[in-house]
């Protein structure tokens, strides 16, 4: 038998992570990227972090760097920004992890299933076939199989790279 182990995960599952002060999606500082944080990229229109509590491995989070709430707030180059930074993402997601399908979804509401509402935020999830089983049906625990530092550590790069990420 194979131990799976998501240590970081162990705060979110009793409910005892602290809480961030601030807006998720605005990390301190203006460094494109910041592991502390998570941040994989950010400049003058989006910010892209990996999720501290993944639903899978490499689960992504793009949000704009302004802050709002519903997709009709954005303006024609924030809108093309972001459609052209899921993209970059899901190349990033296909070259290092090799997923056999990605999920990419948009909650916008609190009543749609958003748990940050006020900023609107895109999620992409890698999956592959069998990747989730019974523990997430019986306990709501997902099994992930790289430590998400190590995740970071596979993924920064590309999104420091000019010729890998669309220009603003």
């Amino acid at each position: 038998m194979n131990t799976l182990w998501a240590p970081w995960r162990m705060e979110h599952v009793l409910g005892t992570a602290p809480a961030i002060s601030g807006c998720l999606f605005e990390p301190p500082g203006s460094a494109a990227q910041d592991k502390t944080h998570l941040l994989l990229f950010r400049d003058e229109l989006t910010v892209v972090l990996l999720n501290r509590f993944p639903y899978a491995n490499g689960h992504l989070l793009l949000a704009p760097r302004r802050h709002l709430a519903d997709l009709t707030e954005l303006n024609e180059e924030e809108n093309a920004r972001l459609m052209a930074m899921l993209a970059a993402c899901s190349t990033i997601l296909r070259r290092h992890l090799r997923p056999q399908g990605i999920n990419i979804g948009l909650n916008l509401g609190k009543a749609a299933g958003s748990g940050i509402a006020d900023h609107l935020h895109f999620h992409l999830v890698p999956r592959w076939e069998g990747d989730h089983n019974f523990m997430t049906v019986c306990a709501e625990i997902r099994t992930i199989p790289q430590h998400i530092e190590q995740t970071f550590d596979l993924l920064g790069p590309d999104f420091l790279r000019p010729t890998v990420l669309p220009t603003p």
